[in-house]
This record gives structure tokens, C-alpha cells and sequence, in this order.
């Protein structure tokens, strides 16, 4: 990591809001990075994206972006894109490793060519999305539209009875699906920061389903975050090293998550990356981050820190 406190005296501007399906939760993130970045003394100017987005760069007048954008256009590379073009520094993944992990297919095949397990899956589009037949890997199963977040769109199916409308659902949100066998067992999150693999964080919900959803993730009480998460060690290793080696196979740079199931026998498999993660009351990062001795705000100052364009 670089110089700590490099961009003191700069203008800094948390970009949020978006028009995807996670602008509610991006006001939330980027209200917790304001108030941090305040708390360290920092000039702070929030920037709310949408409508005319260019126009929005351009008129902003800061030095640095701090990205607390989610979903579309947020963390799919179309504004670090534009940030690059405007020669405006930002934090978080380049352009390209932001789109490659946006899209749960590419990010699985990337990270599975770098070591590290996935469930068997079977991806739907054009003609096999309009008329879609169940995978030959049968029920249970997980279908999940290819670069939502937050759970949007994803369901589980485990009778044929639920499979149509699920698959309808999902093409909702994307033209692409990813369907995946389901992985029955535990989920964690590890984080990383500037290279820094976090613990692991197991998530619990509440609800009848055992399903991480919506509504799981952003209302307080709906699920219990459990660090340090009572797991075999060798397994909580295995989760840290695949961390690493996905970071590395995608490119992340700053904070990000990534999300693993874990099935009886102890064997990991890989979700998703997250390359803007949640910083909520709820979110995990920065639970793990103070698990490790990192308060918010130095959390939020460390991924500033790092803010730069693609190299």
C-alpha cells in the first residue's frame, strides 16, 4: 500500500445512487463514506449519478472518486470507463475487472482456470432463455440473472414446478442466466483490502428458507454474521487462498468480496466477486475489517488510499 492520508487537501468525491436496482443500498454506502471521510477531515462532496452522467463527472469538481456505486454502471466498468477518459483517479477494480466480475459467468470461468472450485452450471440465452429446458444436473438448483447483485433476481428452484417461472424472473434483469447446481451446506465471505485477505465472515439467515436474499441482506436482525467463524481450519485456509488466487485471476485492486459455499464434506465453491462491496450497518466488509483491527473509518481511508486509473 502507498502513502496513508495521499490525497489530504484534495477534493473528494463519493460518487452513489446510479439508476440500478441497488441505488437504494449505493445512498446507504456512499452516506457511511461521506460521514467517515469527514470524520478524517476530508473535503467531501457527494455526487449523486444519474440522468446525464457525463454531464455529472464533468461538473463535480473533484479530485478523486470514491465509488460507492453498485450493480449496473456502477460496478460493471461503465464509470470507471468514464472516470478514465476524465483522467479523474477513483477506487476500486479497473474497467475490465470490473465488467469480467460483474458478469457471474465470466468471473466463474476465470477464477476455475486459476484453481479455484465452482459448482457445475449451465448457462441460458437467445433461443435456450425463450424456451429453456432444466440443466442434465438436475434439482436443486440456483438461477441467477448474469450481472445483477444484491440477489436480485436469483432463485432457488428444487422441484421442476418452480422452474419456468424462475427462469422468467431472472430474465427480467439480464438477457443472460447462469444456472447452478445447488451447493446444500454454509456461506462465508472472506474480504480483501489492498491486497489484505480479511477473516472469513459466515453468513446465517433467519428466515425459513436458510436463503441469503434482498431482504436478509439489508434489514438489521434478518441475519446473523458469525467471526470468527467456527469452521475447520484448513477450510477457512483453502477460503483464504482461493481469495487471493481469484483477486489475482480478476484483477481487483482496493476492496472487494468474494462469496463461497461450503458443503458438508468441507469442499468450497465459488459464488461471486464483489468488486464494490456494501458499506452499510449490515455490510460485511467492514465487519471483518474491524474484526481485524480496522475501524470504518480507517477502512474507508485505505480504500481512498488506493484510488488511481488503470496501469
Amino acid at each position: 500500500m502507498g502513502e496513508r492520508g495521499r490525497f489530504r487537501g484534495k477534493t473528494i468525491g463519493v460518487f452513489l445512487g446510479g439508476e440500478s436496482s441497488e441505488r437504494d443500498v449505493s445512498l446507504r454506502t456512499g452516506a457511511a463514506a461521506v460521514q467517515a471521510l469527514r470524520k478524517k477531515g476530508y473535503d467531501v462532496r457527494e455526487v449523486d449519478i444519474r440522468g446525464d452522467w457525463l454531464g455529472a463527472i464533468r461538473e463535480a469538481g473533484v479530485d478523486v472518486a470514491f465509488l460507492a456505486l453498485h450493480g449496473r454502471f456502477g460496478e460493471d466498468g461503465c464509470i470507471q470507463g468514464a472516470l478514465e477518459l476524465a483522467r479523474i483517479p477513483y477506487t476500486g477494480s479497473g474497467v475490465a475487472a470490473s465488467a469480467l466480475s460483474m458478469s457471474k459467468v465470466l468471473a466463474k470461468r476465470v477464477v476455475a482456470a486459476a484453481g479455484v472450485p465452482c459448482a457445475e452450471d449451465a448457462v441460458y440465452e437467445g433461443a435456450s432463455l425463450s424456451d429453456p429446458r432444466p440443466p442434465e444436473f438436475g434439482f436443486p438448483l440456483v438461477v441467477k440473472p448474469d450481472r445483477e447483485g444484491s440477489t436480485v433476481g436469483i432463485g432457488i428452484v428444487r422441484t421442476p414446478d418452480g422452474w419456468r417461472g424462475a427462469m422468467a424472473e431472472a430474465g427480467k434483469y439480464d438477457s443472460r442466466v447462469l444456472v447452478e447446481a445447488y451447493i446444500a451446506g454454509r456461506e462465508i465471505t472472506v474480504g480483501v483490502v489492498n491486497g489484505r485477505v480479511l477473516p472469513a465472515i459466515e453468513i446465517v439467515p433467519k428466515s425459513g428458507s436458510g436463503f441469503y436474499d434482498y431482504k436478509s441482506k439489508y434489514t438489521a436482525g434478518q441475519t446473523e454474521y458469525v467471526i470468527p467463524v467456527p469452521m475447520d481450519r484448513d477450510v477457512l485456509a483453502r477460503a483464504a487462498e482461493f481469495t487471493r488466487r481469484a483477486s489475482t485471476a480478476l484483477f481487483l485492486r482496493g476492496a472487494a468480496r468474494i462469496d463461497y459455499r461450503i458443503d458438508p464434506a468441507g469442499s468450497l465453491f465459488f459464488l461471486e466477486a464483489n468488486t464494490i462491496p456494501g458499506m452499510t450497518e449490515t455490510s460485511l466488509l467492514p465487519k471483518a475489517a474491524r474484526f481485524d483491527g480496522l475501524s470504518f473509518e480507517d477502512l474507508v481511508e485505505e480504500i481512498l488510499d488506493d484510488a488511481g486509473l488503470a496501469k
